[in-house]
C-alpha cells in the first residue's frame, strides 16, 4: 500500500490512541471516537486510508452488520480484511476501522443507507452490496424512495460493481444505473413498502418472487444468484447447501449475498462457503446468555421488517421478552410499532420492558396479545422459569442488555 502523508499518519495514530483510551476507560469500544479524532485532524483521512485497497460497501435497512461479518469471514481466505465489525457505519466508524487495520489489502465496510453516496464518492469502492430498503427511523432518514434515488445518482457513471437483491423493487431501481450489476434473488418477506413502481408510480404486479410494473417497462431483472430454500444456486447453476450456523431465512439471504460479493472479489464458492459456516453470532445477535438457569437468546429488531424476520427464528414454545427504547440511534418516533403484526405472539408468555414499554404495551393490547409489563430487563428475566427464553430488542435496548452481561456476547 502507498505510504500515507505525514499529516494523515499522525491523524490515524492519534485516532487509534483515542480509540484505545476509550476502551481502556470503559467509555466505549473505540469504533467511533478514533475516527472522529482522525477526521478532526485530517478531514480527507477516509479517502487516503481507502486508497490502494479493494473495498466492498454493504448497505441496507436490515442485515448490514451480519452480511458485513459474513463477507469479511469469507475474504479472510484471501488475506487481512479491515472492517467495522461493531456496526459503526458512518464515516468516523469507517476511518476507525481502516486505521486499526491499516495494512489490510481488503476492506468490508457496513454503510448507513443515508451515507452510502458520500462514502462511495470518498472511497471509490470497487464493490457495493445492496440488500433491502424499508421504512426505518423516519425522524432521521428520508423517505426510502428518496434514499433509492440518491443511490441511483451516486452509482451512475461509476465503474463500481454492484451486487443487488433483485427481489426488492426499490433496491433494483436504486442499483440499475450502475455500470455492472450482479442480480441476486435473495427474497423479500416484507413487501409493505414496495407495492408501487419507483420509476413511474404505477402499481406493481407480483407473482411469487417475480414483479413488474403494470404501467411502464420496469420489472424484476433475471438473477444470476438465487436463494432456493436452504441452498444458493450460483451463476453456473450449481447448488450449494447453506448449512450456516446463523438461523432463519434472512440469514440465508445474507449468506447468498455474501457469496456473490466474494465471487466479485475472485473468491470461489468452495473456498468462501466454509468461512461463512464459522460465523455463530454477530455483535451479540443470536447469542445465548445464561443467568441462574435461564438461557436467553438475543435478537435485534429495529423496524417492522426486522421484527418480521426476528419472529421467524423465535421458538413458539418458550416465553419471549420484548424491549423497546426510542433514543437517538433508535429514532424517537415509535409509530412504526403499529406496522408490526404482533398477533403471531398470541398463546406465548410475553413480557414487555424498555423505555417505551407503554407504547409497545398499547400496541399489544390492540393486537389482543396478553403481556406482563416489567420495569427492567433484569426484572423480566427473573420472572422466567429455568430454561429457554427469546429476547427481541431494538438497538439501544439491545446494547443495554449486552452491557448487563459485560458485552462479552
Amino acid at each position: 500500500m502507498t505510504q500515507l502523508p505525514l499529516r494523515a499518519l499522525l491523524a490515524s495514530a492519534l485516532g487509534r490512541s483515542a480509540a484505545t483510551l476509550s476502551r481502556m476507560t470503559g467509555r466505549g469500544d473505540g469504533s467511533v471516537i478514533g475516527g472522529r479524532v482522525g477526521l478532526l485532524l485530517e478531514p480527507d483521512l477516509l479517502r487516503q486510508l481507502a486508497r490502494d485497497r479493494k473495498l466492498a460497501l454493504v448497505s441496507a435497512t436490515n442485515g448490514k452488520t451480519t452480511t458485513t461479518r459474513l463477507i469479511t469471514s469469507a475474504l479472510l481466505e484471501m488475506g487481512e480484511v479491515a472492517t467495522n465489525a461493531f456496526g459503526a457505519n458512518m464515516p468516523a466508524g469507517h476511518v476507525s476501522a481502516l486505521s486499526q487495520q491499516k495494512g489490510a489489502p481488503y476492506g468490508v465496510l457496513e454503510v448507513d443507507e443515508k451515507y452510502l453516496p458520500e462514502v462511495l464518492n470518498t472511497t471509490g469502492a470497487s464493490v457495493v452490496c445492496l440488500m433491502n430498503l424499508s421504512r426505518d427511523q423516519m425522524d432521521r432518514a428520508a423517505e426510502i424512495w428518496l434514499l433509492a434515488q440518491k443511490w441511483r445518482k451516486a452509482l451512475s457513471g461509476k465503474p463500481t460493481h454492484v451486487i443487488a437483491n433483485c427481489d426488492d423493487p426499490l433496491v433494483t431501481w436504486g442499483a440499475s444505473t450502475a455500470a455492472k450489476v450482479t442480480w441476486v434473488s435473495g427474497g423479500q418477506r416484507w413487501k409493505e413498502d414496495s407495492w408501487c413502481c419507483p420509476e413511474c408510480g404505477g402499481p406493481l404486479d407480483r407473482k411469487d418472487a417475480d414483479w413488474a410494473c403494470r404501467e411502464c417497462t420496469f420489472h424484476r431483472p433475471e438473477p444470476q444468484w438465487v436463494l432456493d430454500d436452504d441452498a444458493a444456486i450460483d451463476p453456473q447453476g450449481q447448488r450449494w447447501l447453506l448449512d450456516i450456523q446463523l438461523p432463519g431465512q434472512a440469514n440465508r439471504s445474507n449468506a447468498v449475498m455474501a457469496l456473490a460479493v466474494a465471487d466479485a472479489f475472485g473468491l470461489p464458492v468452495e473456498r468462501a462457503l466454509p468461512r461463512l459456516r464459522e460465523v455463530t453470532s454477530v455483535a451479540g445477535r443470536y447469542t445465548t446468555v445464561e443467568r441462574e438457569g435461564r438461557h436467553a437468546r438475543l435478537l435485534l429488531a429495529k423496524n417492522p421488517a426486522g421484527w418480521l424476520e426476528a419472529f421467524d427464528v423465535t421458538d413458539p414454545q418458550c416465553p419471549i421478552i420484548l424491549s423497546v427504547n426510542a433514543q437517538g440511534p433508535d429514532g424517537r418516533d415509535t409509530s412504526w410499532l403499529w406496522d408490526v403484526d404482533y398477533r403471531i405472539l398470541r398463546g406465548r408468555p410475553v413480557f414487555v420492558t424498555g423505555q417505551r414499554r407503554l407504547d409497545l404495551a398499547l400496541r399489544l393490547d390492540v393486537a389482543e396479545v396478553p403481556f406482563t409489563l416489567c420495569g427492567t430487563f433484569s426484572e423480566a428475566l427473573a420472572m422466567q422459569p429455568p430454561g429457554k427464553v427469546d429476547v427481541i430488542a431494538n438497538y439501544t435496548a439491545f446494547q443495554q442488555i449486552r452491557s448487563e452481561f459485560g458485552r462479552a456476547v
